[in-house]
């Protein structure tokens, strides 16, 4: 009953409210009114009552869930102090994962961290900006990459990832000149970086058609990178990553060279045909045929080259082998007519010119080859029949 008196506002009334609190007697409608002084009333009768089911089912949940790994937080970071180290690697996760926005923010809070210090390591610095450049260009902010580009190799010059990822930046923003000047400056470190030759062939095309033959005159000068520094990137142990990357661009390069290799003699080819020189002809599509044993074009072509010597039989095989690579290519099945025509075995060109015409019965010179096939035929049935000797 002595809590019900009536006393001044105060101390003895915020007591007063915590006890009621604490029994779990207050009202349910209870808020501002239960707490006249606009004091937070107190959880405990909360706790003792469903929360603390709750609060123990979560517990419970808690204790089941699988612990992170934040290993990686405590990983090398050259040399930055332990707390700088730590924001550094949690940006370098936070990119790997693709979140891009909160790991510039980890870099910038290193980068801020390490003027905040007096921190005097130009190479750790560097990386900082460059991996920062990096989330910039991810996010398609090219103007505050090249900055931080440029900020990184100011610390250390000749770094191929800023470089690189600055000349990225530059490209994006239609600046090929100064693109390609990076892009190059990049392969005289270290050759393998493919992204980089296939920029260099890209832009190259570009300017050529954009300003001539003289576009190397309009290009900014491209920097001699010092011969030591060279010697210093090739010296560097090659990661699994750049290995595997120069592996490929060996393969891509012998693919590129097999390619330039066969589009020239196809052309050579084509060309010796059309001046009707079919021994030579056929030579270039044997060896195109060497690079590449499934084209089936290489075969009906250098089928015409046997032709024309009257050499029928190794006219008819180019015509199968061009059939078995394409069952219902019109050509194999015209130009096997021809060699069966050749070979007098009219009854096999009839049927393979019958297959051409209904494939497609506007081919006047199929229509034309069946007719005359079908009077050879029909005179070869009578030849043979008035050799018969009747019984």
């Amino acid at each position: 009953m002595g809590n019900a008196q009536e006393k001044p506002s105060g101390s003895g009334a915020a007591r007063s409210d915590q006890a009621s609190a604490g029994s779990g007697t207050r009202s349910r409608g209870g808020g501002a009114a239960d707490n006249p002084h606009g004091q937070r009333p107190s959880q405990k009768g909360v706790a003792n009552g469903t929360r603390r089911g709750t609060d123990a089912a979560g517990g419970q949940e808690e204790r089941d869930r699988p612990a992170v790994d934040t290993s990686y937080l405590d990983a090398p970071a050259g040399a930055l102090p332990p707390h700088l180290g730590r924001l550094k690697n949690e940006g370098n996760h936070l990119y790997k994962h693709g979140q891009f926005g909160d790991a510039l923010e980890k870099y910038t809070q290193a980068i801020c961290g390490c003027a905040e210090a007096g921190i005097d390591s130009p190479e750790d610095v560097c990386i900082l900006y460059s991996n920062r450049a990096a989330c910039y260009l991810k996010d398609g902010n090219s103007k505050d990459c090249i900055q931080d580009c440029t900020k990184a190799l100011e610390l250390q010059p000749y770094s191929v990832k800023p470089l690189l990822r600055r000349a990225m930046a530059y490209e994006s923003l239609e600046r090929y000149k100064k693109a390609y000047v990076d892009y190059k400056t990049v392969l005289q470190m270290d050759t393998g970086v493919q992204a980089a030759h296939d920029s260099v062939h890209r832009i190259t095309k570009m300017l050529i058609e954009e300003e001539g033959p003289e576009w190397r005159e309009n290009l900014p000068a491209i920097p001699a990178v010092p011969l030591s520094v060279q010697l210093q990137h090739r010296q560097k142990p090659v990661s699994i990553e750049l290995a595997q990357a120069r592996a490929a661009r060996v393969v891509q390069d012998e693919v590129r060279k097999k390619e330039s290799q066969f589009t020239l003699l196809k052309q050579k080819g084509n060309d010796l045909v059309k001046n009707g020189n079919f021994q030579e002809a056929l030579e270039k599509y044997s060896e195109c045929l060497a690079l590449k044993p499934d084209e089936c074009s290489l075969y009906t072509n250098r089928a015409i080259c046997f032709l024309k010597l009257n050499r029928f039989q190794e006219a008819k095989e180019d015509c199968d082998s061009a059939l078995q690579l394409e069952p219902g290519n019109k050509k194999a099945f015209y130009r096997r007519a021809l060699a069966h025509k050749g070979l007098q075995d009219y009854l096999s060109a009839s049927t393979d010119l019958q297959e051409v015409l209904q494939m497609d019965p506007n081919v006047r010179e199929a229509e034309q080859e069946l007719e005359a096939v079908t009077g050879l035929l029909r005179q070869s049935l009578m030849d043979n029949t008035a050799h018969t000797p009747r019984v």
